[in-house]
């Protein structure tokens, strides 16, 4: 069991768990009542990285049933609706505290944006954009972790570099003599 989200109100924990069909599933905590765990999303596809909206109507999660991870919400409770976000693939998503933007990291590693509507009973999605390219090691499988502060204008991203990736220095002695 590996703890994906706390939803904002703190009344559920998403997680993840290897389920019956080789995969992750995704499963909900109650944080009341008999606090027995109910399964959100179990299929032959591997579900990850849970993440409830801040108005806690919507969960976002990253599947591999179309044969690649792409970002995917649902409603919570699940009642059907799915959307896809990410167009060529997705990794490492956050929503942007009010709920009006999902971010994730594409598989070319650029950081996405893209707009959502969910205030209603719909959910609506925008095109994705590229924010910025990341430098990440390359793998089909992105190692990288971020947050986002609540307007969505900067973000803090936990990264590892290679030895390889030192900048060299270089320092000049004695250059008052060159004035």
């Amino acid at each position: 069991q590996i703890p994906n989200d706390w939803s904002a109100d703190g009344r559920f924990i998403a997680y993840e768990e290897s389920g019956a069909n080789n995969g992750n599933d995704l499963w909900v905590l109650p944080l009341f009542g008999d606090q027995k765990p109910f399964p959100f999303l179990q299929t032959e596809a591997n579900e990850s990285r849970a993440r409830f909206s801040q108005n806690g109507r919507w969960i976002a999660y990253i599947s591999d049933e179309s044969g690649i991870n792409q970002v995917y919400v649902q409603s919570f409770p699940a009642s059907g609706g799915q959307w896809q976000v990410s167009t060529n693939g997705g990794y490492y998503l956050e929503w942007r505290r009010d709920g009006k933007e999902l971010f994730y990291v594409s598989t070319d590693n650029k950081m996405m944006a893209v707009d959502v509507k969910g205030e209603g009973p719909t959910f609506e999605v925008g095109a994705p954009k590229a924010l910025f390219d990341l430098r990440v090691p390359s793998s089909n499988n992105p190692q990288v972790q971020f947050v986002v502060t609540s307007d969505g204008q900067k973000f803090l991203i936990a990264n590892t570099f290679g030895e390889n990736s030192s900048v060299p220095i270089t320092v000049v002695l004695n250059w008052t003599a060159d004035l």
